[in-house]
């Protein structure tokens, strides 16, 4: 496959048609349709639907934007590194990450990148969502506890663990012989909440079982914490969300889950090469948690 040919197919898929391409180019608009012309010939398929007034991409042609756009993408940032010797981040970077830890920690680290890195036009969308890289148009897809999936590559760059804490004039509850089933609390819990849910820790060197009693059901964990400082009863939450909050005297730690620690990844296309700009964002993201929960690449 001709990759001119493709890059000038990509240009006026990306711009909607051959006179904006050119324009935003600088390449001639004949040149670009006897480009495309030629790789469909190559492909043996019909890749744009040419009409008096506008042109629209065959499913065959959406396809092969999508697939290649990334791709050829990294291959020009990496020509562009060789060529002046170094590896200079620059363009757009798009990111994904779930709500909650958007809201707690990616704000600032945005911010950090935006000075460290003005050549780069950066976008960090909150939702929990399950994105697709390739098709939503995401460079890199921040996940919590992902699932194996050969089509996304990448590393764990953070662990959390979850915390029970209470506001400091709620009394933690200490195990009685009484209660081998576990010690009931009131607490703040999220909505789907199971009403069998044993909440199981440790501090220290002791154990306990909290049988956690609803006072009040929310649908978000920054909901939650907030209620838990207006002293609404206990909950359970990551420690990232209320680590500040217990150095500071504004909630009391009772125990942590006895579960294994939440993984945290930073993941992308394996179709797509690792550019100077997300290896760039990840450096920023590891400085933003120097001696908390950093978890070295394996």
């Amino acid at each position: 496959m001709d990759l001119q040919a493709l890059a000038d197919f990509n240009l006026v898929a990306a711009h909607g048609g051959f006179g904006r391409a050119s324009r935003a180019s600088g390449r001639a608009k004949a040149t670009l349709s006897r480009r495309v012309a030629e790789l469909e010939q190559s492909l043996g398929v019909r890749l744009i639907e040419r009409g008096s007034q506008s042109l629209r991409l065959t499913d065959e042609g959406r396809a092969l934007h999508e697939r290649t756009s990334g791709p050829l993408s990294d291959i020009a940032e990496a020509g562009e590194a060789v060529v002046l010797g170094a590896s200079t981040p620059r363009g757009r970077l798009r990111v994904s990450a779930p709500v909650l830890l958007a809201h707690v920690a990616f704000g600032r680290i945005g911010a950090r990148f935006a000075h460290a890195f003005p050549d780069v036009q950066l976008e960090i969308v909150a939702e929990d969502r399950l994105v697709d890289p390739v098709e939503d148009g995401y460079d890199l897809v921040i996940r919590i506890n992902p699932s194996p999936d050969e089509r996304l590559v990448g590393r764990r760059f953070l662990h959390d663990e979850l915390l029970v804490v209470a506001h400091p004039d709620q009394q933690r509850p200490t195990a009685s012989a009484h209660d081998p089933d576990g010690v009931s609390v009131d607490a703040v819990v999220m909505s789907p909440t199971p009403p069998d849910t044993v909440w199981r820790i440790r501090h220290e060197h002791d154990g306990l079982m909290l049988k956690p009693r609803p006072m009040l059901r929310l649908s978000s964990m920054l909901m939650m914490r907030d209620a838990v400082l207006a002293g609404a009863g206990a909950a359970l939450l990551p420690k990232l969300l209320v680590d500040d909050d217990i150095a500071a005297g504004r909630l009391a730690y009772w125990g942590t889950d006895t579960r294994p620690p939440v993984e945290i990844w930073a993941l992308q296309s394996s179709r797509r090469l690792v550019g100077a700009k997300v290896r760039a964002f990840l450096d920023v993201v590891e400085q933003a948690f120097p001696n908390r929960v950093f978890v070295p690449p394996a």
